[in-house]
């Protein structure tokens, strides 16, 4: 909204100038995405422990987790405002790039919003039955892939995707039959796995901030001809004004992980984690680099494999044995390690750790080939 507003006014005050800057404008939205956090976010606090909206502990979770019932739920709506506002603000509002991120983060963050309120409002124990949940991820990924196929933006590239790790990195599907169902598969998987990771304090937000960092050199990296072509990556012109977004998804990350630590003020429910996974898979697929999300968001992919192992393990067990056995102690993963004995702080220090070591090694795919 300012590039639009303020720019065209350089020609009276110079200063101006610096709208033009993605640099400038990625800066001050990350800045922007934390002072919200800051200002509106006890507001937002008091506002939901003043209702009563208060987060539900599972029964079969680890005895340390009781303390935390009743702590207000649904400080996603902190994340979605820091994100939006700043995004608005900083962003080119003609791009694409910001337009779809826009709708990625409002389209979710109200399917997650409508489990909060059945969950913490109705009471219901299911929330949002995974179906209806479910359905929103996959029209939110075929609207996606749609505009990934008809936009002009992304000519010549619209069923193209990045392999990391081949000298030959451009992978083309070559049919919208079979890229649009890999967009649905992308987010879907993505939302899910940012959702499951968020069962400790500040461990969800954390990662995520270290994951937008990536794709936000990622972003301004693909959006300069000159810094594409020496990586020799798919070049897409107007792909810089991710930047702008990943930085206030950054801040929103470290503004809420400042109510969100241990212990906690607030937990983002899944009005917040959807959201924020969305947004994720949809920068990636944005950037056609749908097979780097394994790498930078590596601990969230690893937190989901973890439950579909439970599962797995658990049915396969009670079909040979006649009772289900568990291969982890819990999951996801993380409370693994916490009936292990390892203390929360460990634990998600320790996965923050091993997110910054995903996110280097994500940065060497661009070289190692």
């Amino acid at each position: 909204m300012l590039y639009h507003l303020l720019l065209p006014l350089q020609e009276y005050f110079s200063a101006l100038n610096v709208f033009r800057y993605i640099s400038f404008r990625s800066a001050s939205a990350a800045i922007t995405a934390v002072l919200f956090s800051f200002i509106v976010g006890p507001w937002i606090i008091k506002k939901l422990q003043g209702m009563q909206i208060g987060e539900t502990i599972r029964t079969d979770g680890p005895g340390s987790h009781s303390a935390k019932a009743g702590t207000p739920t649904m400080g996603g709506l902190i994340i979605i405002g820091a994100i939006l506002v700043p995004t608005l603000l900083f962003g080119r509002l003609d791009n694409i790039y910001i337009q779809m991120m826009v709708v990625s983060v409002v389209w979710m963050g109200i399917v997650g919003f409508i489990d909060d309120y059945l969950k913490a409002v109705k009471k219901s124990k299911k929330g949002l039955i995974a179906r209806y949940k479910l359905l929103g991820q996959i029209s939110l990924g075929l609207v996606l892939g749609a505009v990934m196929i008809l936009h002009p933006e992304f000519e010549g590239v619209e069923t193209a995707t990045t392999l990391p790790f081949f000298k030959d990195l451009v992978f083309d599907m070559q049919s919208a039959w079979i890229y649009i169902p890999f967009v649905i598969f992308v987010i879907t998987a993505t939302s899910n796995s940012v959702n499951l990771s968020d069962g400790l304090d500040g461990l969800a937000s954390g990662l995520m901030a270290i994951a937008a960092l990536v794709f936000a050199g990622i972003a301004y990296i693909t959006g300069r001809a000159d810094f594409s072509q020496y990586l020799n990556i798919i070049y897409l012109p107007s792909a810089g004004e991710l930047t702008v977004f990943c930085a206030a998804l950054i801040g929103a990350s470290l503004g809420f992980l400042w109510y969100n630590a241990r212990p906690a003020e607030v937990f983002m429910g899944d009005t917040g984690s959807l959201a924020l996974g969305a947004a994720l898979g949809a920068v990636a697929v944005m950037l056609k680099k749908e097979f780097l999300l394994p790498f930078a968001g590596g601990v969230f992919i690893i937190e989901s494999i973890s439950v579909i192992i439970q599962v797995r393990y658990f049915k396969y067990t009670k079909k040979k044995y006649g009772e289900g056995r568990r291969l982890f102690r819990m999951a996801p993963i993380h409370h693994h390690f916490e009936l292990k004995g390892w203390d929360e702080n460990k634990v998600v220090i320790r996965f923050w750790i091993m997110g910054i070591l995903f996110a280097f090694l994500t940065l060497t795919t661009f070289k190692i080939r």
